[in-house]
C-alpha cells in the first residue's frame, strides 16, 4: 500500500469511496449518514491545492486509490476532516496508515497534535480512533476552530447522534488540559 498525494483526476473516485464507505451506517440505524452527499468536488480541489489530500493506493506506479484522507489546519494542529476506506479493503490497516502519514506530516510542520470530530457510539469511529492514539476532549480542551467545526456539524444535523472532539498529541511532553478519559471518538472523520 502506497500513501501519496491525491491526483486531480481521482477526485470523483474519492467521492465514490466515501459513498461506498458510508453504506455501513445503514446497518447501525444511521441511514441519513449513508445518504449524505460526499465531500463536494470544489472542496476536494481545495484540499488538493493546499497539499492536504492523500490516498492509499494499491498496485504498481501511482496505483488505484482504495482510501483517502483530507486534512485542514485547525487551532495550530492538523485536523482530520475526512478519512474513508472502501469497504472491500476494510480491516487492512489502511485508515491507520493514512493517519500515520498525517502524523508524520504534522510532526514535520511542527504541529503538536492531530484532531478530529466523530461519532461516539459507532465502532469504527470513536473506539477505532482511541486505538489509534486519540483521546476525547472535554469542553475546556476545545479551541475556537474545533468549536466552530462542532457548531457547523450540528447545523448539518450530525448532533442528532453523540459526537466528540478528539486529539492525538504528537510532540513529546506536549499535553493539553481538558481531556476526559474513558470516552472514545462521524462521517466527518470516518
Amino acid at each position: 500500500m502506497l500513501i501519496r498525494a491525491a491526483h486531480i483526476d481521482e477526485l470523483s473516485l474519492l467521492q465514490d469511496i466515501e459513498r461506498a464507505a458510508g453504506e455501513c451506517f445503514r446497518t447501525i440505524g444511521m441511514p441519513e449518514i449513508a445518504d449524505d452527499e460526499p465531500v463536494p468536488l470544489e472542496e476536494l480541489h481545495g484540499h488538493l491545492r493546499a497539499g492536504l489530500a492523500w490516498v492509499a493506493a494499491e498496485g504498481a506506479g501511482t496505483g488505484n486509490p482504495v482510501g483517502y484522507l483530507l486534512a485542514d489546519r485547525v487551532d495550530g494542529n492538523l485536523h482530520v476532516e475526512q478519512v474513508s476506506v472502501h469497504p472491500d479493503r476494510a480491516r487492512r490497516r489502511i485508515g491507520r496508515s493514512l493517519l500515520e502519514h498525517l502524523a508524520e506530516r504534522a510532526r514535520a510542520e511542527g504541529a503538536p497534535a492531530l484532531t478530529l470530530t466523530t461519532f461516539t457510539d459507532v465502532p469504527w469511529n470513536a473506539p477505532y480512533y482511541v486505538r489509534c492514539g486519540f483521546r476525547t476532549l472535554d469542553e475546556s480542551g476545545l479551541g475556537p476552530g474545533l468549536r466552530d467545526i462542532r457548531d457547523r456539524e450540528a447545523v448539518h444535523g450530525l448532533a442528532r447522534w453523540p459526537r466528540v472532539c478528539m486529539r492525538r498529541d504528537l510532540l513529546a511532553g506536549h499535553r493539553t488540559l481538558g481531556t476526559a478519559s474513558g470516552q472514545s471518538s462521524g462521517r466527518s472523520a470516518g
